[in-house]
């Protein structure tokens, strides 16, 4: 009985280090988009819905959200591809590939789901 209770309270010590570890982990990735992106971002979010301190809120919402579910290194991957896309000619037709499909479409489901959450 005495090593049961060992093997509890010594789940619940690692549990307890475990637990705020994530949490840091969590906190950096939701943060590790520089502050240039997500002004970026609410600036064109507010472009297209409006200028005023309600959409702010709203838009500053969606990339908060946008970033809780992409690392930014995959939200610039995906920037880009549709930058290209824009863009046309030779570079769209070497971003046609499954995997650069795949990157958008994860970005486009994180602006879902902004939108769902914030507006």
């Amino acid at each position: 009985m005495i090593k049961m209770k060992q093997v509890v309270h010594a789940a619940a010590a690692a549990i307890a280090v475990l637990v705020p570890a994530v949490a840091a982990a969590e906190e950096l990735h939701m943060n590790d988009y520089p502050t240039n992106t997500r002004a970026d971002y609410v600036f064109g979010c507010m472009q297209a819905n409006g200028q005023t301190r309600d959409v702010l809120d709203k838009c500053s919402c969606s990339i908060d959200v946008i970033a809780s579910i992409l690392p930014y290194d995959k939200y610039v991957e995906a920037e880009t591809v549709m930058s290209l896309r824009l863009r046309g000619g030779e570079s769209v037709a070497q971003m046609q590939s499954k995997v650069m499909v795949d990157k958008v479409h994860e970005l486009k489901l994180a602006q879902i789901e902004g939108e769902l959450r914030c507006f």
